[in-house]
Parts: structure tokens; sequence; C-alpha cells
């Protein structure tokens, strides 16, 4: 078993807020660092109050240490050029590229002529040509950019105390608010180490930064007095040639690992995330090897503080380690292609299926018996080889069909609510025969879609069957009407798919492997997904923005539903095009995918709900969107029979998000389902209602509809396009 990896997180301007804090939590993040360094102390309480809000993590203080730094220089950055000359103070003042301060005020006068001074990542390398009483005068040796707040190295040591006056009063702080983790900054001996104790406790947990040489002398030393050690690559170059750091690394892990100390390395890790949404590869690469040195953490400092992408950052790492436990745990090359995304929510069953299968793959079609099947047929036998099924890899056998009715699960235990079944009638069941393949011919065109091999064939009592399916026996369900016309014999078999439908909305479809590639590239993680076959009103787009809102999403999956529906429904056409303008013109950019799901409903309540939960989750979706009576029909279901058999059967693997009625409360002048100010009376918000008003040519109420959407459906209708089924 791989030992646990840790991932510290360092919180900044980009990241103290409750959205980021809650997903870094989520996403694998085992401790939240506070840099001293870059906190006025005035803050620190607060700071601390912040995030013990929105998590349970340890909260680690990071000490400002022994280290000079830079004052504030204007506009954060200045360029001083090689062979310049610039003054050095001790007072405050806003530098510039005549004149700096560097802090604290002490170190100034300890400056001696001959000193070399490197400053910043970019090492711009200053010499002392002359002291004076709280100042000095250097020349540019090597030029380039600095910023405000910047670490400073002076090429011997100076005296400056390991635990600075801001650093103990930090402390004090983060003690009085039981705060157990420290990381000690330019940790220089043992001596120091203890001292720091002192302040924190005997039961804290104290992190040793290695990062200066004096660190690396006294490095047995410090690992017998710390719990952790943090190999800081990035203060460490500035005293060892960068060339030197690898090794650095390795041998410090080394002795680490050997003396049964945790270390964590950090610095750079993934840099180029700070404004990009992916590393590069050599980052990638640097990580990894990281890990297969030994380290027992990493630590992202510039990337979740100030970085653009702070989650993505996590989620990267996490994804890493994970792949890195995986080939620890001895994983073949074939088993690690075929391991889905650590990104996304896993397909439900763990594996997504592929029943796809290219022509030559299935020789000469004419050596299969043939069988002429409907339009809804193909349209399952497509979403079972495209995985939207998983874990169903073909049209399920007699006991099967059982479990699922009385239990809500598979016998393999894994929860599944729907039967998804090849209805025959006794004639046509009687042309076939176990271990047949069968060649799936779709009625009026005689091309072969799919191969069928046949593992059962059986017969089921249909008034049985549609009352546990449907919850009723009445004809006037449509679910129901269709189910009992379509033969009460069942063939079973694993679906081959030959050749994809045709469909007029074939550039909307996702798969769910693609859908998980888009997801994936936009780096998100968090999914919330909406079924729908109705145009858009004002209920439907609350309920999309409240979930994406609420929960943290980092994206919205709009995929309404395009296959056959009943009469009175929408055309998928204008239910696309209501979409299509929303996520132009009103959504958040980049923050929604829309799709098309080419099926069919059931019109089933409860079990369809689960069941267009579970397909959402094949395709990636962490959340999904439960509206009042979703999936039912008239007044078969009651409004919360889903949200039931929801709690019923537990976690599924992707989070229900339930709305009851959304109405517009005229007084509040917004949309709720609980207000206090009573009936819901003309204020309620009704697809039937819509569909009514739109198709004797009036517009909705601009609160029930947007007016774009009401003038897109009633234009298409005056000209002459079929909005509504017939």
């Amino acid at each position: 078993m791989s030992k646990e990896i840790k991932i510290l997180c360092t919180l900044g301007p980009a990241s103290f807020n409750e959205k980021t804090i809650v997903r870094l939590d989520e996403v694998g993040v085992n401790i939240f660092r506070i840099n001293l360094s870059h906190t006025e102390l005035s803050k620190v309480k607060g700071l601390i109050q912040l995030i013990r809000r929105y998590t349970a993590k340890p909260i680690c203080l990071d000490t400002e240490g022994a280290q000079v730094r830079t004052g504030y220089v204007e506009n954060n950055s200045i360029n001083l050029e090689d062979g310049a000359l610039i003054e050095i103070a001790r007072e405050k003042i806003v530098g510039s590229n005549r004149r700096i301060q560097l802090t604290p005020y002490f170190a100034v006068p300890q400056l001696r002529r001959g000193d070399l001074i490197s400053v910043d990542f970019d090492s711009v390398l200053l010499k002392i040509i002359q002291t004076k009483r709280g100042s000095a005068s250097a020349q540019v040796i090597s030029g380039g950019r600095i910023g405000s707040n910047k670490a400073v190295t002076v090429d011997r040591n100076l005296d400056l105390p390991a635990i600075s006056a801001k650093d103990k009063k930090a402390i004090g702080i983060g003690v009085a608010g039981g705060i157990k983790h420290f990381a000690f900054s330019f940790a220089g001996s043992k001596e120091a180490v203890k001292e720091l104790r002192k302040l924190t406790g005997k039961d804290s947990f104290i992190i040793s930064k290695i990062e200066s040489r004096k660190g690396l002398l006294n490095l047995d030393d410090i690992c017998r007095v710390s719990n952790a050690l943090l190999i800081d690559r990035g203060d460490l170059s500035r005293e060892e040639p960068i060339d030197k750091i690898p090794f650095l690394q390795k041998l410090i892990i080394k002795k680490a690992n050997s003396q049964k100390i945790p270390v964590y390395v950090a610095t750079n890790l993934l840099e180029s995330m700070v404004k990009s949404k992916k590393p590069t590869r050599a980052e990638v690469n640097d990580v990894v090897n990281t890990l297969m040195d030994g380290a027992d953490g990493l630590v992202l400092a510039a990337e979740t503080a100030i970085g653009h992408y702070p989650i993505n950052c996590a989620m990267m790492v996490s994804r890493m380690i994970k792949h890195f436990q995986e080939v620890s745990g001895g994983v073949s090359l074939e088993e690690l292609q075929r391991k889905e995304s650590f990104l996304l929510t896993e397909p439900h069953g763990g594996i997504l299926v592929n029943g796809m299968a290219d022509l030559q793959d299935a020789g000469p079609l004419r050596k299969y018996k043939t069988f002429v099947v409907s339009h809804k047929v193909i349209l399952d036998a497509e979403q079972i080889a495209l995985g939207t099924f998983s874990p169903v890899d073909g049209f399920m056998t007699k006991r099967e069909v059982d479990s699922v009715l009385k239990n809500f699960r598979l016998p393999s235990g894994v929860i599944w609510p729907l039967p998804i079944v090849l209805q025959v009638t006794k004639n046509q069941a009687g042309r076939f025969k176990e271990n047949d393949t069968i060649a799936l011919i779709l009625e009026g065109t005689g091309d072969v879609y799919a191969l069928l091999c046949v593992n059962d064939i059986y017969t089921c009592s249909l008034d049985k069957m549609v009352l546990d399916i449907f919850g009723t026996r009445d004809d006037k369900h449509p679910g129901v009407h269709a189910f009992k016309n379509c033969g009460n014999y069942f063939i079973a078999g694993k679906i081959t798919l030959l050749k994809r439908l045709d469909s007029p909305f074939k550039h909307y479809e996702i798969t769910p492997r693609q859908a998980r590639m888009i997801f994936e590239n936009k780096g998100w993680s968090r999914v919330v997904g909406f079924h729908t076959r109705n145009v858009i009103h004002r209920a439907h787009e609350y309920i999309q923005l409240l979930a994406f809102e609420k929960y943290y999403c980092d994206g919205l999956f709009i995929h309404p539903i395009v296959g056959p529906k009943k009469k009175g429904d929408y055309h998928s056409s204008i239910i696309l095009k209501s979409y299509e303008l929303m996520v132009e013109r009103y959504y958040p950019k980049g923050k929604v995918v829309l799709g098309a799901f080419q099926n069919y409903s059931r019109y089933c309540g409860p079990r369809e709900a689960v069941f267009t939960a579970l397909c959402r989750k094949n395709f990636g979706c962490s959340h999904f969107i439960i509206g009042r009576d979703h999936t039912g029909v008239g007044k078969f279901y009651a409004s919360d029979a889903a949200r039931k058999l929801f709690q019923q059967l537990g976690d599924i693997g992707i989070k229900p998000v339930f709305f009851d009625e959304i109405y517009y409360c005229r007084h509040c002048k917004g949309y709720t389902h609980d207000c206090f100010h009573g009936s819901k009376g003309d204020s309620s918000i009704s697809g039937t209602d819509a569909r009514n008003m739109l198709q004797s040519g009036k517009h909705p109420p601009k609160w029930f509809m947007r007016k774009e959407i009401s003038q897109l459906v009633i234009n298409e209708i005056k000209n002459g396009k079929e909005i509504f089924i017939s």
C-alpha cells in the first residue's frame, strides 16, 4: 500500500474566499498554510477564523524567520540596469531604481563593503561599495526586475533573530486559536527549533524549512527535533547553485526517509499555472520525480495564493498523486490506460462501457440472423454501447430485470433503477436461441446498426412489470401504454454497435467520453447536470444557476432529451435553440456546455429520475438537478416521490440537488419555493401554462419567461415551424 502523500496549500488573495477553500478541501488539500511573510499581523486572527468556517483541516502558520526582504517598490516592480548605482535604506520609503529599502531595519547597518546581495528569484545581484550610518550604496552587477517584499540573500551570515518579533506575536495568536502546525522558515539549528517549540507548545507539529546553507549543515540535528522537513527550493537556490538543487533535494529526502521524518517539497511545482490552466510537461515530470524520490508531501505556494487557477492546481497535484499511488501499487500499462480520470466522478460501476466496433471487426454481416427493430431499440443499443447506461452493457436478462425491479440493484449489487430490455412477441422470440448473434436492423432502412449476442430469452407478466416500473397499470399513462404494446417476451444479451443513428441534432450530441474530455479540458471537477424536455422558462433558469452557485460548481451541463416524445411535448429543435440563446446572452461565459441526449422519455417518475441522474454521472457530472415531479407525467406521481427514492437508495455517486415548485413572489421581486408572503396564485410557473400561452401566440409575462425566448418560439410558429409534437 502506498504511503499517504499530503498536499499543503498556501492561501492568499486568490483563495481567501468560501468557494475556493471549500473546493480545495474537497479535492484533497490536507493542510492550509498562512504565509506570515505576506500577511499583516492584524489580519492573522481573522484569516484563521475565515479558514475554520469552511474546513476542518489543519492550519499551518509559516513564520517569516531570519530573512531580509525588500520594502515596497513603486508599482510593485522596478527594473535595475547593469552598472547602475543604488542606495539601500533602513527607513520606510517607496523604492525606485535609485533607492530601495531593506527590512528588518537592523539588517542594513550590518552590511559591509564587498558584500554581494541577491534579490528575488530573478537573481538581481548587487555589490556593496560604500556604507554610511543607516544606509549603504551598491552597484548593480546583474540587473533585472525586483518587486515588493521579495527575499534578499547576503553572501555571509548576518545577525538576525531566528524568530522575528512579528512571528512571536503571530504565534501567540495562533496558539490562542488552537493552531498546532507551524512551519519554521530558515531553520538553521536544533537550538532555533527548540526555541520555536517553547512558543508553540510541546504537542505542536513543527515543519522545519530547509532553505539555507546553515540548514543543510545542521540537517541531522534539525531532523532530530522537528516533526517534518520542508525543502524550499526557491530560497535554497539563492544560496546554492540552481544546478545543484535537484541533487540536494534527492539527498535531503533520502536522509529524511532514513530518519523516518516526513519531508515536503515546495516552490515552482506548477508555477506556470499561476496564469495558465495547465502545467508544462516539465513541471509534471518534476512533481512525479519528486514523489518517486520519496517526498511525503507537496506544497503549493504562489499557485494557490495569487494564481488564477488555485482549484485547478490542487486538482492537478491530487491527480498526479493518485496516479503515482496506482503505479506504485503495481498497475500495468494497459490498466493505467483504462483508468478514468481522477478529476471527475468515476463512471457508475467503475468503468465506462465501450461497445463500439468497426464493421471490419464484425465480419460479414450475412452470417448473422437478422431482426428488424424500432427506433427506440436502436436508441437504447447506441447509448448502451457509448457507455451512457454503464455498467449495463446489453439488454437485461430475467435475473437482472428481477433484481432491478425488486431491489433497485443489478445482481452485482450496483444500484440501478430501470430495466433496459428488448421486448418481442412470442413468435419473434421463437426465431432465436441462446448464443445466437443477431444483427439488429432499424425498421424502414434495411441497415444493420448493432449486434446482439443472445444470452437469455424469457417471458414476464407485463401487468406486474408495468406496476413495478411505472407504479400504475393505467393505460392513460403514456409509458404504460407503450410498454404493454411491445410484447411479453424479452431477448437479452451484450450489444456491439456497428454504426450510430443519424439525427438533425448530431452536432449537439456528446458521448460520455467526449463530455469527460471537454470537462477535463476546461479543468472542471464539479459539474451540475440538467435534464429537460422543455423550452427554458425563468424557474428552470433560476434552479440551474442557483445549483451552480450553491454547490460551488465549475460548470453547468444542460442536456435536453432529443429522442421521440409524447404528443404536446416541445420539438427538440426549439428546446436547443432556446438554450443556445441563453448560453450566448445570459449564462456565465465559458461555464456552460449544451449537449443533446439522443434517447427517449419513459415517463416513469422516480425510477427514471434516478436513471437520468446515473446517466449524467457517466457523462462526468458530480451533481444533478431534480425538480418537482421530475420525469413524471400528469398526476401519476407525488411531487416528492423522486426525493424519497433517492433517500431510500442512499449515495449513488452523484449528488441530487432537489427543488420544490419555484414561483415568483411579486413582493420579494424574486424566485422562491417557500416565501412567507403566502399563496403562489398567478405567480406560479408551469410548463403546461407556457405551452398554452405560446400556442395561442401570447407572450408569457417577463417574470415567467424571458421575452427573447417567447419571441423565438412565437416567430417559429409564425414561420410555419412545428413547435409541439402532434
